[in-house]
C-alpha cells in the first residue's frame, strides 16, 4: 500500500513512519516538501505519487496563536483539509484525519460521544471543527479525535514539564482542566490497524488513552515516572491552580474526556498512556540536562 504522510515531521507523523516499516511504501511530507494549501501542489504530487490512502497529520496546532492569526490557522486546519479529501474523492482512497478534543466546548460532565453536539470556544477549535467537515465530505473520509498527544519527538507537555522541573524548585499547574493523554504512537498505531483493515467504515472516531486526568495530575504522572527512573535527580514542589489563575488568549475545554467505545468496538483499544510514560521519558531525558 502506498501512503502519502503529510505532518511527517510531526510527534504522530515520526510515530508513523517509525511504525510503518517495510509494511507501507509511505511517502512522509512535511511543509518544505508539500505546502498542502496550494492545491496545484497537492495535485501534483498526488499525481507523481499515486497513492492508495492519504494520512493528514498535519496542523496548525499553536492554540493561542491562532486567536491573532486565524487566516493562517484556517488555511491549514481548513483550507488545507479540502485540498486532500477532494483528491482523496477523486481517486476513491481512504483519507485519514488527525482532529482535536477542543472541538468541544467542555462543559459537559461525562464523557463525549462522536455524536455530541460540537461548540469549540477558540480559533483553534474552530478550524478544527470546519477540518472535520470537508474530510467528512470524501466517500472514504475517516476522522480521528485525539487529545493531550505526548511523545519523544517534538513539543509537547511531558518535555515542558521535565525541562522546567529541572530549572524550577516549584510549579503551578492548572487542576480543573481534565481530559486523556495519547501516545502519538498509539495514535499512529490505530491508523495503521485502519489502514490495514479492508473496508474499515468511514466516519467520525475517538482515539484517546485510557485513562481521564487533569493536567496537573498528569504532570505528576510525569515527575513521579522521572524520578523512579533514578536519572531525574528531584520532584518540584507541584500545586494546582485553576484556569482562571491561568488566563490564556484561547479558552480551554474545561472536560474534554472523549468516549473510545466506538473505536473499541473496531477492535482498536485505547492506549495506556501510563505506560508508554515509563518508556518515552527515559528518551526524553536524554535531551533534557539534569
Amino acid at each position: 500500500m502506498r501512503v502519502l504522510l503529510t505532518g511527517a515531521e510531526g510527534q504522530l507523523g515520526r510515530c508513523f513512519s517509525d511504525r510503518a516499516g517495510d509494511l507501507l511504501e509511505v511517502l512522509a511530507t512535511d511543509r518544505k516538501q508539500l505546502d498542502i494549501t496550494d492545491i496545484d501542489a497537492v495535485q501534483k504530487i498526488i499525481n507523481d505519487f499515486n497513492p492508495d490512502a492519504i494520512v493528514n497529520a498535519a496542523a496548525y496546532t499553536a492554540v493561542d496563536k491562532a486567536e491573532s492569526d486565524y487566516d493562517a490557522a484556517y488555511a491549514i486546519n481548513c483550507h488545507a483539509v479540502k485540498n486532500l479529501a477532494s483528491q482523496a474523492s477523486k481517486l476513491n482512497i481512504p483519507f485519514i484525519h488527525v482532529s482535536t478534543d477542543y472541538v468541544f466546548n467542555g462543559e459537559s460532565k461525562i464523557a463525549y460521544n462522536e455524536s455530541d453536539e460540537c461548540d469549540p470556544k477558540s480559533v483553534y477549535g474552530a478550524t478544527k471543527r470546519a477540518g472535520e467537515l470537508e474530510a467528512l465530505q470524501s466517500p472514504k473520509g475517516i476522522v480521528i479525535r485525539t487529545s493531550w498527544v505526548f511523545s519523544e519527538y517534538g513539543n509537547n507537555f511531558v518535555k515542558t514539564m521535565l525541562r522546567l522541573g529541572v530549572q524550577r524548585d516549584a510549579l503551578s499547574i492548572v487542576g480543573d482542566q481534565y481530559g486523556c493523554p495519547t501516545y502519538a504512537g498509539d495514535l499512529a498505531q490505530a491508523i495503521l490497524t485502519m489502514l490495514a483493515t479492508p473496508n474499515f467504515m468511514p466516519g467520525l472516531y475517538h482515539c484517546s488513552g485510557d485513562e481521564s486526568v487533569s493536567w496537573y495530575q498528569f504532570a505528576q504522572s510525569i515527575f513521579n515516572t522521572a524520578h523512579a527512573s533514578a536519572s531525574y535527580p528531584r520532584i518540584p514542589v507541584l500545586s494546582s491552580i485553576t484556569t482562571d489563575e491561568y488566563p490564556t488568549p484561547a479558552a480551554r475545554p474545561r472536560y474534554s474526556v472523549m468516549n473510545t467505545n466506538k473505536l473499541n468496538a473496531a477492535g482498536i483499544a485505547p492506549g495506556d498512556w501510563k505506560k508508554q510514560l515509563e518508556r518515552v521519558i527515559p528518551k526524553i531525558l536524554k535531551e533534557v540536562s539534569v
